[in-house]
């Protein structure tokens, strides 16, 4: 059995596992902190994001949207995305990419 802990990670972005077919990171933004300074996309990797604490402001495809605790979001592969904390409190979330998209042990 694997079982990980998402508070235990000590940089803005950790993988936490890796097999074949999937991964899963987890992702902490500060107040005023965004994903990059541009929108990117993940050539082969679907992305789900869920949003377990805070606020983000995401763009997806172009399109601006504020999420909160508890909503997913769903990125198809190549899809231009950012995410940026414009609350005032750390946010928090934990994201699956199908395929895997980053090195094992990738941090941030």
């Amino acid at each position: 059995m694997n079982v990980l802990n998402i508070y235990g990670a000590s940089t803005w972005f950790k993988v936490l596992q890796t097999t074949d077919r999937s991964q899963t990171a987890v992702m902490s933004l500060e107040p005023g902190q965004a994903t990059g300074e541009h929108a990117e996309s993940h050539r082969n990797s679907q992305q789900l994001l869920l949003l377990i604490e805070g606020k983000l402001l995401a763009e997806v495809d172009g399109e601006l949207r504020t999420i909160a605790a508890g909503d997913l979001v769903v990125i198809p592969p190549n899809v231009k995305h950012k995410f940026t904390n414009e609350g005032k409190t750390p946010a928090l979330t934990v994201n699956v990419y199908c395929p895997p998209e980053y090195p094992p042990n990738e941090k941030g």
